[in-house]
């Protein structure tokens, strides 16, 4: 439970925040707080292997992990003020964007989600495609997540409109699992390891993959940066010295990433990421590696294909003067070589 100076704190920080005011300072000793949208989710997997290897202690940096299953959550506290970073989807920058709310990725983790849209085994002889998504319910970690905004967009490019389908948020992991297997859902949208255990058990089938850039192109017409590390503007502005130094310490873990074997990087991960089937998780992260960026920049041409997706089913973002240039920047990371 949150002790009184600590609740006083937040609620004063989500108050000014909505008020528009700058989120209130850090005392001189504070660690920096980053929440990660599912900790123990290879998408995710540069936050806590950045930690393990010590490349903050290396940047001279204290950073505490937190993680909350959905990464809209997560958001909602960085726009309260309570985190400093989160480790996200990209396009949260732009659906804040266009509710007034200044954010930026300042180092990308994967040229595509990581997401693939399973449907279990027991639908899927009358569930082929997207397009056959009317009068189902579909899992998605929490309403107002990026698998929520993935999920619309995949079934609305098949013609099947929102009003069509329910949406019904179950989380990640177990609870994901647990949803599929009692056909609460007849298909939802989930990311490694969870993908691989499925396959295994045979509890549900690949509908749509987007582990790929080839999947993720075929899926929504282009690469689709997303799992990255984003603050607000005004924060990376006025803590420039530590915003570097975040992004510097993931440079070198997306490089590790492309120079180390899965055997060696699941070594370096808690034993409860991947319980008593280690070797189910370093398959699940060998499918997974290739969509992880080199060096925590861009990809070139992802802001405007992310921008494209939401536009399709957010008015708000559609009727908003999106400024891309503000939603990230590559000006915290090392030089390109």
């Amino acid at each position: 439970m949150l002790d009184i100076s600590r609740r006083t704190l937040l609620a004063a920080a989500a108050s000014a925040a909505l008020a528009g005011a700058a989120p209130l300072a850090l005392a001189a000793d504070a660690p920096i707080i980053i929440m990660v949208g599912g900790i123990n989710k290879i998408i995710y997997l540069p936050a806590k292997l950045t930690e393990a290897l010590g490349y903050f202690k290396d940047e001279g940096l204290n950073v505490e992990l937190q993680s909350q299953p959905a990464g809209v959550d997560a958001e909602n506290q960085l726009i309260a003020g309570a985190v400093q970073g989160v480790v996200g989807f990209y396009d949260h920058t732009i659906d804040l964007q266009s509710k007034g709310k200044n954010v930026e990725a300042i180092a990308v983790f994967g040229k595509v989600p990581g997401e693939v849209e399973m449907v279990s085994t027991k639908a899927a002889p009358t569930f082929k495609s997207m397009a056959d998504a009317k009068g189902k319910t579909l899992g998605v970690t929490g309403l107002g997540s990026s698998t929520d905004f993935l999920t619309r967009y995949l079934a609305l490019r098949k013609g099947v409109e929102s009003k069509d389908y329910s949406l019904l948020p179950v989380g990640a992991g177990n609870t994901f699992i647990a949803a599929i297997k009692q056909d609460r859902i007849q298909a939802g949208m989930t990311t490694e390891p969870t993908v691989s255990q499925l396959l295994k058990t045979g509890e549900a089938q690949v509908l749509v993959d987007m582990r790929t850039e080839e999947g993720c192109k075929d899926a929504l017409g282009g690469v689709y940066p997303a799992p990255s590390l984003y603050v607000s503007n005004q924060w990376a502005e006025s803590h420039k010295e530590q915003a570097t130094k975040l992004a510097h310490a993931f440079a070198k873990t997306m490089q590790y990433l492309h120079s180390h074997s899965a055997e060696e990087i699941a070594d370096k991960m808690p034993r409860d990421y991947y319980g008593n089937d280690k070797s189910l998780y370093v398959t699940a992260l060998k499918s997974s590696l290739p969509m992880f960026t080199t060096d925590g920049r861009m990809p070139e041409g992802g802001p405007e294909t992310v921008l494209k997706v939401l536009s399709t089913f957010k008015p708000a973002v559609k009727n908003a003067k999106i400024d891309l240039s503000k939603t990230y920047t590559n000006a915290y990371l090392p030089a390109a070589k």
